[in-house]
């Protein structure tokens, strides 16, 4: 078995994730991989066409600047990948305490995720790399749903 040390460290100006295994070095640069902001630029609005579409996830947006929100995802899903945008929105807990006053639960967050990776795959990015995309949105499952 093979043993991976995970590291972050500043390259170029960014900070990336450098996995090292049996004296080898990777970077893990999902970003890159998957085509960079042209491709999150255009999964995050077919994303959020689907919410939108969704009658189970459209009335947590009913009082939503839509234009700001897609430009905040588009920020936020560009630094959780290592892409070079500084997500400067709020925390993700706080930004979705309305919701959560409003019933937002697992069922809701599995509909997110799902919507997501079929975005991402539409866009282009192939299913094992948008399954790496989306088990990095499934980390911020605790801070986005618990009070």
């Amino acid at each position: 078995m093979t043993t991976i040390k995970r590291t972050f460290v500043s390259w170029n100006g960014l900070i990336r994730l450098v996995l090292t295994a049996a004296g080898s070095l990777m970077i893990d640069d999902l970003f890159d991989l998957i085509g960079g902001n042209r491709t999150i630029r255009a999964a995050t609005e077919s994303f959020y066409d689907k919410v939108l579409a969704d009658d189970s996830l459209r009335h947590f947006f009913k009082r939503t600047d839509m234009a700001h929100l897609r430009a905040r995802q588009r920020m936020f899903i560009s630094m959780l990948l290592g892409g070079p945008a500084a997500y400067t929105g709020k925390d993700v807990h706080e930004a979705h305490a309305w919701a959560r006053n409003h019933g937002l639960h697992d069922t809701h967050f599995d509909l997110f995720l799902n919507h997501f990776r079929e975005a991402l795959e539409e866009v282009g990015v192939n299913s094992d790399e948008a399954k790496k995309v989306i088990k990095l949105l499934e980390g911020r499952r605790h801070a986005v749903l618990n009070p």
